[in-house]
């Protein structure tokens, strides 16, 4: 039924876009964000041949206005100068033969935030009432995009933005919140958050048709949207023989004063497992094409639990991973845009047998390894699950986590960006022995406190390090710190080699952080 809406009001959208006034992308309105230090790219549509006047004003006023002539396809683009970051609210004008006013527009730093229902959440599921009270910050906005599945390449997308203040805040991203609170509150910087996030899909859904279609790790996903595309295009052309007879009875019925017949059943896309997941259309056509040319800071990204289904899952993600970033970052025109990710948190009963590793101890593991991606950072989420639900409350440590690696590596705070993250496995007779990265100030036994609290742990014994021989058989071992090292034994391990720590989808006691507070990535150095 939808589509069928969709075919009658296509005729009219066209009409209305020639003979409309100039408009705008809806990512552009009263209290939005522009992009600091990048060229300010303007966009939307008029009639063809009409010209088209671009400025940003403000007391004083603020660089030299664009001028640009609407294109036979109905769109214009304009292009202003960077300009450094601005706390004072300036105005962009449009002028055509309408006039368009935008007001309380900053310059600062927008972060595209993506991904799973993690990121979608919102502040108000958080049960962070005193942090919701106290949002007042007028220089942080967020604009959210409508969820939308295409099957071709959208020109605008729906949303508005909003300034944080309690009213609008807990409909905010909560990751991009706490992100954006750290961030302004240590640089003074305006932040925009532009979250495009659906909870429920795949890393594939959000790559374009092309980089989906031509990138071999893809391709079995690749396939399954082929076939569904050339057996939806089989089924339209079935039907054409009853519209083209609907279409001659409807003109026959304006003719006579008869009321229009109904219209033939046009077939739905074809769906996949869940009834509202089409198989044969991307977020990216949606949610991420329209968004071509705004300049962003960098990415926000929290997503994974689609795709962590078994071990195999895994090692294919880090591929999939590299495809989209490259995919974006070409699609953004940065070769350097910062991609900064959440690490699956604890989900699920835990277990107490070593030996029961499942698809999302691979999963995460992947995830470590794609930290090789140029320009990515990853925040470890390990501590702060719920074994009863998917969407874990605490939102506080994950925005704050992401923060670090953006205020290291694009603010140049000095600061630990990671807990310690696995480097190299050094066997010393029944000793296995882990050194790692990223140990800041020192390695520690940590205990989670209430809130984001991490304080030395009363006891020093390290939990959910498991140590193998070559019978591939796991058993807990007995760990301890040893400057930057973890040392392992075990009494039935006379011959170790292999290490493994947090391994399991819950892995509930790993207690290995550093003393700046965060905790150790789960890792292997097995292959099997």
């Amino acid at each position: 039924m939808r589509f069928r809406k969709l075919l009658c009001l296509i005729p009219l959208y066209l009409h209305s876009i020639a003979a409309a006034d100039v408009q705008l992308s809806a990512l552009f309105s009263d209290d939005m964000v522009l992009q600091r230090d990048r060229p300010i790219t303007v966009w939307g549509w008029g009639s063809p041949g009409e010209k088209v006047q671009v400025s940003l004003t403000g007391e004083p006023a603020i660089g030299e206005p664009a001028q640009t002539q609407v294109t036979q396809d109905g769109k214009w683009t304009c292009t202003l100068n960077p300009l450094p970051a601005s706390t004072k609210p300036l105005e962009l004008k449009v002028s055509a033969t309408n006039e368009i006013l935008l007001k309380n527009i900053l310059i600062g730093d927008v972060w595209l935030c993506s991904g799973q229902s993690n990121m979608e959440w919102g502040l108000g599921g958080c049960d962070a009432p005193e942090d919701i009270r106290s949002a007042n910050f007028p220089l942080i906005r967020h604009f959210g995009v409508e969820a939308n599945f295409a099957s071709t390449p959208q020109p605008n997308v729906k949303g508005r933005w909003n300034v944080c203040k309690p009213e609008n805040a807990p409909g905010f991203t909560a990751v991009g919140f706490y992100f954006a609170r750290r961030v302004h509150q240590e640089t003074g910087i305006p932040i925009g958050l532009l979250r495009s996030s659906v909870g429920g899909t795949n890393i594939e859904c959000w790559m374009s048709q092309e980089t989906l279609m031509n990138t071999p790790s893809l391709e079995p996903y690749a396939k399954m949207m082929r076939q569904s595309l050339a057996q939806y295009q089989q089924d339209l052309q079935a039907v054409i023989p009853e519209v083209e007879a609907w279409t001659r009875r409807s003109r026959d019925a304006l003719v006579s004063g008869s009321p229009i017949p109904m219209p033939p059943a046009i077939p739905e896309f074809p769906f996949g497992e869940k009834a509202f997941r089409p198989r044969c259309v991307t977020l990216h056509n949606g949610m991420i094409h329209p968004l071509k040319p705004f300049a962003l800071k960098g990415v926000l990204w929290y997503q994974g639990e689609n795709n962590a289904g078994n071990p195999a899952d895994g090692l294919q993600y880090i591929e999939k991973k590299r495809a989209m970033i490259n995919d974006w970052r070409q699609w953004f025109a940065d070769p350097e845009l910062p991609f900064y990710f959440v690490q699956l948190a604890a989900w699920q009963k835990p277990t107490q047998d070593p030996n029961l590793a499942d698809g999302w101890a691979f999963f995460r593991d992947a995830q470590r390894q794609a930290l090789n991606l140029p320009y990515t950072g990853m925040a470890v989420a390990i501590d702060i699950g719920d074994a009863e639900d998917i969407h874990p409350k605490n939102k506080r440590d994950v925005g704050e986590r992401l923060a670090r690696w953006a205020l290291a590596k694009q603010y140049s705070k000095n600061m630990e960006v990671s807990g310690p993250l696995y480097r190299s496995l050094r066997i010393e007779g029944n000793q296995a022995i882990a050194q790692f990265e990223h140990v800041g100030s020192g390695l520690m036994v940590g205990q989670k406190l209430h809130g984001s609290r991490v304080e030395p742990s009363e006891t020093d014994s390290l939990k959910r390090f498991a140590i193998a021989g070559q019978d591939r058989k796991w058993v807990w071992a007995d760990a301890k710190i040893v400057g930057s090292s973890v040392v392992c034994s075990h009494p039935e391990v006379p011959q170790p080699v292999a290490l493994r720590y947090a391994f399991s989808m819950n892995p509930q006691g790993a207690n290995l952080y550093n003393k700046d507070g965060l905790p150790a990535s789960p890792f292997r150095t097995d292959d099997w």
